[in-house]
Formats: structure tokens, sequence, C-alpha cells
């Protein structure tokens, strides 16, 4: 059996050079996705950390594990299911957590789940308490708690960065299972880009504030049904977001400080890929890199101003769609001889790689697959799919093993879009990913991003396929879990050939009835 890297970031949406973006530099992920198979319609099942990390951790949606918030733990809540570290455990791996893996606090039961997912007490990174602090610089000199916030690494806490910390102990565990030749399964969460934007100020460097440009489509959509729109709160609740005086629900931000966020943005994902890329290069170190499967992925999007939104929080690509690459020796790459470096570090500040992904898949596939996908390709057998209800059930999956798609050459073969000559075809439909996201009302309120589960009243239940991204916001009761697809409070419907950017909701449109 293989080792498994399983490396997740907080709020990080596919900008990468790996998924075509222009101006971002990532040349360690870039790297990583050279050897690996890349999925470029990957969703997370709901926009916010909590939820989405229970959810592909257990392998089940959030109608089962009925996590929508940060407040209850689904073990007692609503099954006592299995997580995939779990499973791992149980076949004989040393489970290891590093950084923000489960969400802490008590969706995870205020243990990261440990002993149930972790061999040993997960580690958190000792300057992850100052994360919310005032520690950047404002222009007068004065420390503030800002959204923007490039900083000086050696003025702060412990001379580190939370991310830093993690890097550092990751490697440490690797040279502790060379060492013990124990098989691992070793998930590593990062921290950046979710807010605040802190880094290390030399990353700004890379992106030249006259080469930012505003997204796309800086404006809220005239179609957009007020209930799908998410007010970014907890930007407005930053030191300098705040000084700007904006306008609830709908802002807009001044344009220069959007730019500035988006700037931000990019800065922090170049110092994640340093992370990232001191991590893997570690791996070539320890000589594990052709025995280890590394995963890498991110718990759901954000948004950088399209729409006129900010952050996470809604059923949009912006906010739903991730990164999502596998490596397998020997299967995403011709087999690694012992010593031969995969992972070279390379530095973000001189390295433009423009390598292309080996195998990129298109096929849309959902975050709730991990689980499945994971077991079949460390050789373990695959649990069953959940039955319909499953409360009761405490090993089984929602999402099916997405290993099927990685023989990639076989997605030339066009399938007969109507012919049905084996019965198999007419009954393979095609893909879809789904998501959804809570609202306590139809108007955005102060606890529009993020209602508690007592104050829902809404889901919005939203499907993306290759075509088209579909969304209903439909009544739901928080009492018993249920939701009334008779009581359509709102549509949504955009087509992603003419709207890739999903502008124009033509859900009242006859023609597409």
């Amino acid at each position: 059996g293989m080792n498994v890297l399983f490396i997740v970031v907080d709020d990080l949406r596919p900008v990468l050079g790996c998924y075509g973006d222009k101006l971002v530099k990532s040349p360690n992920i870039d790297q990583l996705a050279f050897q690996s198979i890349v999925f470029s319609n990957a969703y997370a099942q709901e926009a916010v950390c909590a939820p989405s990390r229970v959810s592909f951790l257990t392998g089940r949606r959030p109608d089962t594990t009925r996590l929508y918030d940060f407040y209850s733990y689904w073990r007692v809540h609503a099954g006592n299911y299995s997580t995939m570290p779990q499973y791992f455990k149980e076949n004989g791996y040393v489970t290891l957590s590093v950084g923000k893996v489960f969400h802490p606090g008590v969706s995870s039961n205020y243990s990261d789940d440990y002993p149930y997912s972790w061999s040993i007490p997960p580690f958190h990174p000792s300057t992850e308490k100052y994360e919310n602090d005032k520690t950047c610089r404002g222009k007068d000199g004065k420390l503030y708690a800002n959204l923007v916030c490039p900083v000086d690494v050696t003025e702060m806490p412990s001379g580190t960065l939370p991310d830093i910390q993690s890097t550092e102990e990751a490697i440490r565990l690797l040279n502790v299972m060379k060492t013990n030749k124990q098989k691992f399964f070793l998930a590593v969460g990062y921290h950046k880009p979710h807010i605040p934007l802190r880094y290390p100020q030399e990353f700004l460097k890379l992106y030249p504030l006259e080469n930012i440009t505003l997204a796309p489509d800086p404006w809220v959509p005239e179609k957009l049904p007020s209930v799908a729109y998410n007010p970014w709160t907890d930007i407005r609740q930053r030191d300098d977001v705040k000084a700007l005086n904006v306008s609830f629900p709908y802002g807009p931000l001044p344009d220069d400080f959007q730019r500035q966020i988006r700037q931000s943005y990019y800065a922090a994902v170049s110092y994640l890929d340093m992370q990232v890329g001191l991590l893997l290069n570690a791996l070539d170190d320890v000589g594990l890199s052709n025995s280890t499967i590394v995963v890498f992925t991110a718990d759901h999007g954000w948004s950088l101003g399209e729409h006129g939104e900010w952050a996470k929080y809604s059923n949009f690509d912006v906010a739903t769609r991730v990164p999502l690459m596998f490596y397998v020796p020997g299967m995403t790459t011709s087999s690694v001889s012992q010593g031969e470096r995969v992972f070279p570090y390379l530095d973000p500040f001189s390295h433009i790689l423009g390598l292309v992904p080996q195998g990129r898949s298109k096929k849309v596939v959902e975050l709730v697959s991990l689980f499945s996908t994971l077991a079949e390709l460390a050789g373990l057998q695959v649990p069953p799919v959940c039955p319909e209800t499953s409360f009761h059930v405490a090993l089984c999956t929602e999402g099916a093993s997405i290993v099927r798609y990685f023989n990639v050459s076989e997605e030339k073969v066009k399938e007969e879009k109507d012919g049905c000559d084996d019965t198999y075809r007419c009954f393979n439909e095609e893909p879809v990913a789904f998501s959804q996201y809570p609202r306590p009302a139809d108007t955005p309120q102060w606890n529009s991003d993020k209602p508690k589960l007592k104050d829902i009243r809404i889901m919005g239940y939203s499907m993306r396929t290759i075509d088209y991204r579909y969304t209903v916001w439909v009544r739901f009761n928080p009492n018993n879990f249920s939701a009334n697809f008779e009581d359509v409070h709102a549509g949504e419907l955009y087509m992603v050939e003419t709207d890739p950017n999903q502008d124009y909701n033509i859900y009242n449109n006859t023609s597409h009835g």
C-alpha cells in the first residue's frame, strides 16, 4: 500500500498556473499538477469551512452530516460516521493531522475528531491564535486587524506564521515516518489564502498593483435573486474595510481597494505555493515520492469581487469550485526510480514554469468523492455506497470513487449522445456536482453568510453540470431538517457556454422551461 499526503487549503479558488491563470506565480503546485491528474471541474458541497470539511472527511453530504453551520458534532447530532482518516487508521496506517484539517471547535468535538481519526493528537501551530489580532502595520505606524495584511515576519509573534510552522511540523513527521518505516496518511491543512490576507510582505513584489484588474463582473447581476446574494459580513468587520464605511448589503467597495484585495489574495497564494514546494521537496528528501499518493485540494473557493461579492457563502462557481489533483506514482506518472527527484523546490520569485498538467479531466466531480477515491487508490476496500437514509450506517459513502476518470485518453471517445446500443450507457447519466447553501431570509441580513441552524429558513440546492448551473431556493425547516421543494422562493439558471461567469440568470425565460 502507498502512503498518502493529503494537502487541503483554506478558501483557495483555482487561481493557479495549472488552471490557466496568467497572473499567478504558483510554480510548485504547477509542478505537482504536471505529474498529476488534474480535475478542472471539481466542486465543494457547501461553500463554508466546517460543513465542507466534515462532508468530504466523512464522505457524506451536508443533509446527512446535518452540519450547515459550525455548531454541532456529527457523531452526536447526525450519526456515528467513520471518517476517511479513521478508515485508513483501521487499515493499519499511522494517521497524522497538521494545521487546519477538520474545522476546529465543536464541529470536530474540540479535538479534531481525535482519537477516532488520528493516531496521535493533531498539531496546531502555536501562532494560530494571533491570526485575528492587530498585527498589520498601518500607514500611521499603528497596528490594526486588517483584511489586507502584508507583514514583516520577523516582527510577528515568535517570528513566524502558522503555515510556516505547519510545513516545519509536516516535514518533521515525514522524517519520523521514514525512520520508523511506517505506512502513513498525513493530512496537512494550510490557512492561507483564508482571511486575513496575512503573509510575508515580499510576496507583494510579485504582483505590481498596475497589473491587477477588477473582477470581470464586479456588479451585482440584475436578475440575481436577493436570497442568493451573500453580504460578506466578515470582511466588513476588518479595520481597513470598516474605515471605508461601505453601505450594507451591496457595497460596493472602492475600485482601488478591490484591487488591493485581489493583489493580496494572489500574494497569499504564492506564499502558500512556497510552503507546498518545501513540503513536496521534503517528500523527495526522505525518498518517499515514489511510494506516496499526493492529493491537493481546497475546502471551497472565494469570490474576488465577482457579482459584487467577496468571500465564500454562495452557490456560484467562484465559491464552490476548487482545485483538485492526484499524484499517484506509476499511475499518473511513469514509475519513479529510487532517489530521483520528482519535486525539486522552485522559487516563486524566479521560476516561470508554463508546464501543462499530464492529465486533465473536465468531468464534473465532487469533494464528497474523496473518501472512496483515496480508498481505491490506496488499494483498500472501497466503502459501500450509502443507502438513501444512512444515519444508522457507520461506514458508507455518498460519493462514488472517481478513479474511473483517471485514464483521460478515453474521454476523447465522445459517447453517442442519443444512441443506446448498450443498456449501461443509457443509465450512465452525465456527472453532476451538488452544492447547497442555507439562508435565514429572502433578503440579505447580517447573518445571511453564516446562519445558525435554528435561523435557517431557506436552503439553496444547486447542481452543476458541464453545461449549466441550476439552483432552487426552497423552504427549509431546521427542526426536522426538511426541505420543501413545493415551496420555491427563487431560482437561478446559468448556461456555462454563453455565460461562464454566471451573470445572466435565465431561470424565468420560458425558452428554458
